[in-house]
């Protein structure tokens, strides 16, 4: 399969991606869900920090995603989201 060049938008911020052909749709869901949850956190709580609100939306996605792998199936890689989160979070560090 080749790789295609994306843009996703994570927390208002634009990140370029190389993915396979095929997981595109996959990734830019997967940006949506963040963006989603990130919103649903500012709105119910009084959390500014983009940081922290970072923070708990990867608690929160990685504990729903524990919940629906059963022990056969193969753990799902979160490597390309925990780089793009690091990314994320080095450029928030910036801004401080």
């Amino acid at each position: 399969m080749s790789k295609l060049s994306i843009k996703v938008v994570v927390a208002g911020r634009t990140y370029p991606l190389n993915v396979q052909a095929g997981e595109e749709v996959k990734v830019q869901k997967a940006a949506s869900d963040i963006n989603r949850a990130i919103k649903l956190l500012q709105d119910n709580y009084a959390v500014k920090d983009m940081q922290d609100l970072l923070a708990m939306t990867a608690l929160q996605l990685a504990t729903k995603s524990g919940n629906a792998t059963s022990v056969a199936q193969e753990k799902p890689d979160y490597t390309e989201i925990e780089n793009s989160l690091g990314e994320l979070l080095l450029e928030i560090e910036k801004l401080k």
